[in-house]
């Protein structure tokens, strides 16, 4: 189910905690696994908290609390939209309104050509720069009027389309 290599990952993250506290690894386990299979099922879970010594549920609660863990497959990009109330108040709510009418998806759905997978998601920390987004979990767009997050789609779209 996870290679080797990611393994060796995992003994390396636990071998900075004393034994005792070895469950203190899990975010780096989990994100190790997640980059190898793309998401964290119950299985994953399940295999992630055998080699910590940790409770399934224990390791499932995390999975569950931070939006970078993947729970189910999800597409090439991943939008997470800020629709905390003060992104609200700034078009969070208008932005990811108008990304389902672009991309014909629903919250927590992915595109059928599998590029696209829209999420609303809790403070990105960037209120002053509403509407934000972050993409992939690692890139935050900021003051994402609808012809900036129209650009964003396409030049995606675009890239994807080149050889």
């Amino acid at each position: 189910m996870i290679s080797e290599e990611s393994k060796a990952r995992f003994a390396k993250e636990v071998a900075k905690y004393p034994p005792e506290q070895k469950q203190s690894a899990v975010m780096a386990c989990l994100t190790i696994a997640q980059k190898e299979l793309g998401y964290l099922g119950a299985e994953t879970e399940r295999m992630v908290a055998e080699y910590l010594g940790m409770a399934p549920i224990a390791v499932h609660e995390v999975t569950s609390f931070y939006n970078m863990y993947n729970q189910t497959p999800v597409g090439k990009y991943k939008l997470n939209v800020c629709t905390n109330l003060p992104c609200q108040l700034r078009d969070g709510g208008k932005a990811m309104a108008h990304l389902k009418q672009k991309l014909g998806v629903g919250n927590n759905q992915t595109t059928a050509d599998g590029m696209f997978t829209l999420q609303e998601c809790e403070c990105l920390g960037a209120c002053a720069d509403s509407p934000v987004m972050l993409v992939n979990d690692q890139t935050m767009c900021s003051f994402m009027s609808n012809d900036k997050l129209d650009q964003l789609i396409d030049g995606l779209r675009n890239d994807e389309a080149k050889p």
